[in-house]
């Protein structure tokens, strides 16, 4: 009996290493080792805990050494879910291991008669519980159940790209995503794809120690999809239908397409491209004084949605205001340089913003 006191003793020990930095060096041996210990403590409680005495001996000795009396015998009984609590919220445990763990939780050998199968059901549910309260404030228009799928489509690319890819996997990849993406509505694919975007932004710069955030595009920081395994395949399923890829700008407002494109350059002259087929189905209403849509059924944008939408891109990284003032001066130019109002859309959105920026610069 003082050898399974002895053992019993070490389950502090056991839950405080799968907390630490340790788990880093854990291959799928040492996880499953990890996992037989916290399967035999739930044994040694379904053998004991009809013995009163015996029960009280194994919980003075979890108590000893301990500050304060934090485990006692009836959290022998739910070791395999307090390790695997522990190892799922450490992001130190190596891919592998993770993936070893889920499918260990998933598909427990050896369950004793009488466990609680909602066990398993409890622990997905705190941990995605923890993973979502982990996250950080989701940005304008994105809801926190959106921001959470896309965390986990972000984890699943990540691992892919850590694994040696063949030649021709890309494409591979990427009719894997289409195939994930297209499970959804279309919608909400759009939501899922621009907060991964924007996510996998975030956490590239707090890597590189910069402490830029999300929306935060004021030095002009841009991530290449062709260096990039995460964000490759994303801007990739965009950008490989326009029709898709209008339906996406459409869908998000301005101020989240403008950081979206002040981060990633290959968005930047596409959506630029949209937003001059937009305005070039604006007419001018010399009765109302105002831009209208040439036919309901043909103009996307109104003149008030165009002009906000240029004016998120001006306040954006200082790259991405000089293409976009660059392009205006462009397509004013090709349609016949107008110094004066009402004869060219684009000239009258030029001065506007132009007006806007010095306002801003002034105060």
């Amino acid at each position: 009996m003082e050898a399974v006191l002895e053992q019993v003793e070490q389950l502090p020990a056991l839950l405080a290493v799968s907390r630490s930095s340790l788990v880093r060096d854990w291959d799928s041996l040492t996880l499953d080792r990890a996992l037989e210990w916290a399967r035999y403590f739930q044994h040694l409680h379904d053998r004991f805990r009809t013995r009163p005495r015996l029960r009280e001996a194994l919980g003075r000795r979890l108590r000893r050494g301990q500050r304060s009396p934090l485990l006692g015998f009836p959290h022998l009984g739910r070791c395999p879910q307090l390790l695997g609590l522990a190892l799922l919220e450490n992001r130190a445990l190596p891919p592998a291991a993770c993936r070893r763990l889920i499918h260990s939780l998933l598909r427990p050998g050896g369950t004793e008669p009488g466990s609680e199968p909602r066990s398993l059901a409890l622990l997905a549910r705190r941990k995605a519980a923890s993973r979502l309260l982990a996250l950080p404030r989701p940005p304008e228009g994105l809801e926190p159940q959106v921001q959470a799928e896309a965390q986990l489509l972000l984890s699943r690319l990540r691992e892919e790209g850590q694994e040696a890819q063949p030649p021709g996997e890309a494409a591979g990849r990427l009719r894997w995503l289409s195939g994930v993406l297209e499970q959804l509505p279309e919608p909400r694919a759009f939501g899922v794809v621009a907060a991964a975007l924007l996510l996998r932004q975030e956490s590239g710069a707090e890597q590189a120690g910069g402490g830029d955030r999300v929306g935060n595009s004021l030095n002009g920081n841009q991530v290449s999809a062709t260096e990039d395994d995460v964000a490759g395949p994303l801007l990739a399923w965009l950008l490989e239908n326009m029709g898709r890829f209008s339906a996406f700008c459409l869908f998000l407002p301005g101020s989240l397409l403008a950081s979206l494109a002040g981060h990633y350059s290959q968005l930047n002259r596409p959506y630029l491209d949209l937003l001059t087929g937009w305005g070039s189905d604006l007419l001018y209403d010399p009765l109302q004084g105002r831009w209208i849509k040439s036919c309901l059924d043909k103009a996307v944008l109104s003149w008030e949605e165009l002009r906000e939408r240029f004016s998120c891109l001006c306040q954006g990284s200082d790259l991405v205001k000089a293409q976009t003032q660059a392009a205006l001066k462009l397509l004013k130019a090709q349609d016949g340089d107008f110094k004066v109002r009402g004869l060219s859309v684009w000239t009258d959105l030029l001065m506007e913003l132009e007006e806007y920026l010095r306002k801003e610069a002034e105060r």
